[in-house]
Parts: structure tokens; sequence; C-alpha cells
């Protein structure tokens, strides 16, 4: 029989199956349908599958749901509070931050980590920060404009 575990996702509380190595990531597209959370390598250098675990950015595909007990996840879907997009979300949509859209999630969940860790970060922290989120379809200058306009937001 396996183990059940209980965490908080996207303000919820949810309760899932942590059967041995079960992936965050495909408990996540699977078990709950919120299929925002990307699968890219499975091997954490991509970072499609970034979610929030307690307020830091990590990689979905190397968690288990097992030590996701007495957490707090939160998802690309969770970052909106109801209609009002995040600012990242706004300031993506805004800036064009995308192209094919298949990295937008993991690299706004990843600045949404390091924003709230640094709210007013350098445009260098910034790209250090965002680094091991690949995109390929090259929108990279538009990711970062986006993300150093809510980090610029924060400062005034």
């Amino acid at each position: 029989m396996n183990e059940r575990v209980q965490f908080t996702l996207n303000g919820k509380a949810v309760e899932l199956d942590a059967g041995p190595g079960r992936s965050l990531l495909w408990a996540l597209r699977g078990d709950l349908d919120l299929t925002g959370t990307k699968y890219g390598c499975g091997e954490g250098l991509c970072g499609a599958c970034t979610v929030l675990v307690d307020g830091v950015a990590q990689r979905s595909c190397l968690l288990e749901v097992a030590d996701m007990a007495n957490r707090k996840v939160t998802t690309i879907e969770g970052l909106a509070s109801g209609d009002d997009l995040h600012p990242l979300q706004q300031a993506f949509m805004e800036h064009d931050a995308l192209q094919c859209g298949y990295c937008t999630p993991g690299m706004i969940m990843t600045a949404a980590g390091l924003l709230a860790a640094k709210p007013a970060a350098s445009e260098a922290e910034i790209i250090a920060g965002l680094d091991n989120n690949l995109c390929r379809c090259g929108a990279h200058k538009r990711i970062l404009l986006a993300v150093r306009s809510v980090a610029a937001n924060s400062k005034s």
C-alpha cells in the first residue's frame, strides 16, 4: 500500500499517492491536471518544470511527492490571484516575452522565486537567476525585459 502525502497546492490542501520515486511533476500533470508545469528534460537541466516549494523555485521533475508533506507548492496556475495576473505574468504578456510558450511557465516561476527573495534584483542577478532556464525559441531578451520591468517597479 502506498503512502498518502498531504500538502498545500496553490493555496488548497491536497492529498496524493506518494509511491516510491513518484515525481511531483507527473503527479501535478497526471493526477491533478495541472499541465502548465511542463516536462522538458526530466533531469532538472532545462527549467520547464519549475514550481515554487515554500516560495523557492525548484525543478518538479527532481522532487518526489513524498518530500512535499506539509509543504506549500505553487504552480503557474496558482500564481495569479483569481482573475488578476501576477505581475510577472502580466509583464510577460506586455513585453511579448514568449514565442512558443513552452518554457514560459518555468521562466515565470523561476523569476517569481528570484524576485520573492530579491524584489529589486539587478539585471546581473536576473540574468544569473534565469541562466539555467532554457528557451529554444530565442525570446531571452524579451524575457529579461519583462523580469526587469517587474523588479524595477518594486524599486519605486
